[in-house]
């Protein structure tokens, strides 16, 4: 850790809080718009998309400072083979702790979910794992990766909540996976046989596609912009701007 960033505990609760705040979002506007809306399946998905794109941008704000608003293992594991080629970004303890917080946060958003609105946690049967779905997942999380470590390599990180959250909610409508784009967040909505769940056996293949789509999103992003290592730290918000105390 260096002098001018958050100690690692205290990033990794902003992670597990992050993420779980995001699950909450996905999953609760969900049930609320199957509940709303239960004959309407495009007014559901308008319903819980709206949720998200405001829901995600705020928690960047709020917890990006802390912890740079992760929310999400191929992000966090893109900041790290990115820091491997400057010394920047997580290091390798780093990143199996942010990925954990994030897993956990994830399971424990959709439990909470689910209670707020009485609805039993229980496995979803929803299965998503076609052919056209995984190119959607690898679409959406390339286009991900590429978004944010481009807005930190060209100085415009200020950018990152408004921008991240305008294309999830543009991708929920573009990709036919509905954009899950992370698979701390998949992992998490196996938990709710809701709108917003997915069924174990479609889950492997989603993760899968999901680092594809992370590999290729690197693979353009260090075409586009090579100087993209040296600010991995600034991924997905600046978050070492002044020296915190333990």
């Amino acid at each position: 850790m260096t002098s001018n960033q958050q100690p690692l505990w205290r990033r990794a609760v902003a992670e597990l809080l992050g993420t779980s705040l995001l699950v909450m979002i996905v999953v609760g506007s969900g049930i609320a718009a199957q509940q709303l809306s239960p004959h309407d399946v495009g007014l559901q998905l308008l319903q819980n998309s709206t949720a998200t794109v405001l829901g995600l941008t705020v928690l960047i704000l709020v917890l990006g400072p802390v912890s740079g608003a992760h929310f999400n293992p191929v992000v966090s594991l893109v900041d790290w083979i990115l820091g491997r080629r400057s010394g920047t970004g997580l290091t390798l303890p780093e990143l199996g702790t942010y990925v954990a917080a994030q897993t956990v946060g994830a399971i424990s958003g959709s439990v909470i979910a689910n209670a707020m609105f009485e609805v039993g946690t229980s496995i979803s049967t929803k299965d998503r794992a076609t052919t056209g779905h995984l190119l959607g997942e690898v679409v959406a999380t390339a286009g991900l990766v590429l978004l944010i470590f481009s807005l930190a390599a060209t100085k415009r990180g200020v950018l990152a909540a408004p921008a991240v959250g305008a294309y999830i909610g543009a991708a929920y409508w573009f990709t036919s996976s509905t954009s899950f784009a992370n698979p701390a967040v998949t992992v998490g909505r196996i938990f709710s046989d809701t709108f917003a769940g997915i069924a174990p056996a479609s889950v492997p293949g989603f993760v899968v596609a999901q680092l594809v789509g992370a590999a290729a999103g690197l693979g353009l992003l260090l075409i586009l912009f090579p100087s993209a290592a040296s600010t991995a730290d600034d991924v997905v918000l600046p978050h070492s701007a002044g020296k915190a105390s333990s």
